[in-house]
């Protein structure tokens, strides 16, 4: 089947060949410093390099990048830091100096703010698309792929690994591959993302009126980069906490990539306000802040500032044109409304990797039995 034949045959290193440089901050490196970066690459998080020997890597990992030349030892992958770490490591503190204080602490004091940032793990190159959709497919949003690895791979990820190199191979890049491969992959594409079972009920949300600052913390919490806005106020006896999105009228999305292009300034500010006058404020803003960056992003994005969309799908839409949105607008999931436009779910980049790669082995297995 050629569904088969191009998820099967496909290597990772085939997909990250044309990939830049891997983008990484030292250990010694600023918050403020990490969110330039950050902003300037458009990307939601860097990995963390410092000198060999003396860091434990996260989750116990040992990522080492060597000379090319003579093989010696030159640095460590740490962990990796996200927006959404630096976002928790302001809303914490009291302080209102932002600028200085809180922007100038060390980056590796941050990581594993979040528990995404503990976790660090390499594929190897010769890994197929459709093996390494399994743990992208399991809540793995992100992976290091060695330019030559020395290890004799038998699981898809490992924690151990020495290269003279890395790319990074997200999520979104194998659902990019997909959308490219979509021809060959109608019998799933046409198919409803409801039929597939791509829908994820259970969609955490948050009131309109909620404060940025809340929004962040219950983010941590949840271990989510993102929630949905509905209409709704916060419980004054229960506090700032997520709600049940489904048959709340979404009104928007609050995400923890919104705020890197804010000048670090305003940033104290910003979290004061509520998560729907931020997002309504700062539309069009969110890549501002570094000129020479706006224009990438903004066509990586393909969005015109200022006319953000609401991304939505309806649970009898193609998964071929639920991908479509995700990939155009460079976003990481898409909300699943009803008629009238209240929540129904969402389909992440997870659950579009999940429901394909369901499919293949489903129409593989099939196959073999007859």
């Amino acid at each position: 089947m050629e569904e088969e034949i191009v998820v099967k045959s496909t290597r990772v290193k085939e997909i990250v060949k044309y990939k830049r440089r891997l983008v990484e901050v030292p250990y010694t490196a600023s918050v403020g410093d990490t969110l330039n970066v950050l902003l300037a690459n458009n990307i939601l998080a860097v990995p963390v390099a410092a000198p060999p020997g003396q860091w434990i890597g996260a989750g116990g990992s040992m990522i080492l990048e060597s000379d090319k030349a003579t093989g010696a030892i030159r640095k460590h992958y740490i962990g990796m830091v996200s927006m959404l770490d630096i976002l928790v490591h302001l809303a914490e503190s009291e302080s209102d100096d932002v600028g200085a204080n809180l922007m100038a602490v060390p980056v590796s004091s941050i990581i594993g703010h979040c528990l995404e940032g503990l976790s660090l793990w390499t594929v190897s190159p010769n890994t197929s698309v459709l093996d390494v959709m399994e743990p992208l497919s399991k809540g793995i949003h992100r992976a290091l792929v060695p330019l030559e690895s020395h290890q004799d791979h038998v699981a898809v990820l490992e924690l151990k690994e020495t290269s003279p190199g890395y790319r990074m191979l997200t999520q979104m890049d194998i659902v990019q591959f997909l959308k490219l491969h979509s021809n060959k992959l109608k019998s799933f594409m046409s198919t409803s993302v409801g039929q597939l079972g791509a829908v994820h009920s259970g969609v955490f949300a948050v009131p309109a009126n909620m404060q940025v600052a809340s929004a962040v913390k219950c983010m941590q919490n949840t271990s989510l980069n993102a929630v949905a806005i509905v209409e709704g106020s916060v419980d004054s006896q229960q506090g700032p906490m997520l709600i049940t999105g489904e048959g709340r009228r979404l009104v928007g999305t609050f995400s923890s990539s919104d705020l890197r292009g804010c000048p670090l300034g305003m940033l104290q500010s910003q979290l004061s306000l509520s998560v729907f006058e931020f997002t309504e404020k700062n539309k069009g803003e969110q890549f501002e802040y570094n000129p020479g960056a706006a224009a990438s992003a903004a066509a990586l994005t393909s969005i015109t500032p200022g006319s953000r969309p609401l991304v939505t799908c309806l649970f009898t839409s193609a998964l071929e044109e639920v991908i479509s949105k995700a990939v155009n607008y460079h976003i990481h999931r898409v909300w699943v409304v009803d008629e009238v436009g209240s929540l129904v779910g969402l389909v992440a980049l997870t659950d579009m990797l999940r429901a394909i790669r369901t499919a293949i082995v489903a129409q593989d297995a099939s196959g073999k039995q007859s």
